[in-house]
């Protein structure tokens, strides 16, 4: 699945939420398969060329004019490279169609709480192939707003130490490049049973919320397995184009459409208020491929209300299962960003300083925690200065 997007998300998507360009990800930081230089194999399975094959300039290898690559060949290779672009084995693909066909535990087992009547939408990029979070949401009579945040349940069919649970816990990760992705596990389960398809059932993990607006603060919580039927699959561009009145929302999907905004926009006020969060209108490059596989057109993907929409929702869900987790004591791993180095900040602040950029004053001795406070002072204060500016 991606992530892609934190989240309870299985990390998803990643993708959905996640969803980068590079070819980075999975192992991809381990280099190829053969760490003393050895080739990945190439397109006809003989392997690359060896050195002696090819035009050198030092360490900078060049392609052979006479074997021209196209971009997706290039990055196929990028791929082969670092360990990626692996077929699944056939006793895998197998195993994977077996257990979408029989899931392990029914997916409307009455272990599970039956969500199928409340509507349900993912939101995604229009090309995406796989669906592992869903979103419902309803207004309160006392004005608050309950949200049900709905994740793939893979573990349905996914036994623990199965062949298919080794194979995933050897990727780690599905690995997104431009035009290509190299799933955990195969379609079978990514793109199907464990992919929140509309007009199916499909188990999933829900957080569910109740959050009141003028605070943002989530005044209860509730974790459970589930089984839901999405209504509505919805892409970031349908959505912008609903909440820019550009398209009508429909039945059944628009009213909690609706009400997911609101939780949305008040945990984003929140967030700022609180100092939480930095958000930056940044652009990124999304690469189109024309038949013969060569980049025909190099677009501008930008962070918009709907994209901020699944953010602020996951994020809250990662915060209330963290919460629940702190307070029963229940031993867990925790992914923590390493502290930044003293130096590394202050050479920060100095080029902010140059900019013009409002900066915090920084002390004599600068250790870990104080630079990771510095940090957020100084986003906070980047962050002013771009409203400042753009106002």
């Amino acid at each position: 699945m991606s992530h892609h997007r934190g989240g309870p998300r299985g990390e998803g998507r990643g993708g959905r939420d996640s969803r980068g360009g590079g070819a980075s990800g999975g192992r991809g930081g381990r280099g190829g398969r053969d760490s003393g230089g050895g080739a990945a194999p190439g397109r006809d399975g003989r392997g690359a060329r060896r050195s002696s094959d090819r035009s050198e300039i030092g360490q900078r290898a060049v392609w052979p004019p006479e074997r021209r690559e196209t971009a997706r060949e290039a990055i196929e290779q990028l791929m082969r490279d670092r360990g990626l672009a692996r077929r699944f084995e056939p006793a895998v693909e197998h195993a994977a169609r077996a257990a979408a066909e029989s899931p392990r535990v029914a997916v409307g087992a009455p272990a599970r709480r039956d969500l199928r009547e409340l509507a349900t939408f993912t939101i995604d990029p229009v090309t995406a192939r796989d669906f592992d979070d869903a979103v419902s949401a309803q207004r309160l009579d006392d004005g608050a707003v309950r949200v049900w945040v709905h994740i793939a349940d893979v573990s349905a069919h996914v036994r623990d130490g199965s062949l298919l649970d080794a194979e995933a816990r050897e990727r780690a990760t599905s690995v997104y490049v431009p035009g290509a992705v190299e799933p955990m596990l195969p379609d079978a389960l990514s793109s199907d049973a464990c992919s929140l398809l509309p007009g199916h059932d499909r188990a999933a993990v829900t957080v569910e919320m109740e959050l009141e607006l003028s605070s943002a603060r989530v005044r209860r919580t509730a974790f459970y397995r589930s089984v839901i039927r999405s209504d509505q699959r919805l892409d970031y561009d349908r959505v912008d184009a609903v909440f820019a009145a550009r398209e009508p929302a429909r039945a059944p999907w628009g009213k909690p459409l609706a009400a997911a905004r609101e939780a949305s926009a008040a945990l984003a006020r929140a967030r700022l208020s609180h100092g939480a969060a930095l958000t930056l209108e940044s652009q990124e490059p999304e690469l189109a491929f024309d038949e013969q596989g060569e980049v025909s057109d190099i677009r501008s993907r930008v962070q918009t209300e709907s994209h901020r929409l699944i953010e602020h929702l996951m994020i809250a869900a990662n915060e209330a299962v963290a919460r629940e987790l702190a307070t029963r004591e229940v031993p867990c791993l925790y992914r923590v960003h390493e502290r930044p180095q003293a130096a590394s900040v202050e050479r920060l602040i100095e080029q902010l300083a140059s900019l013009g950029v409002a900066t915090p004053p920084v002390p004599p001795q600068l250790g870990p925690a104080q630079a990771a406070d510095l940090v957020g002072q100084a986003s906070r204060l980047v962050e002013a200065h771009v409203q400042r500016t753009i106002a």
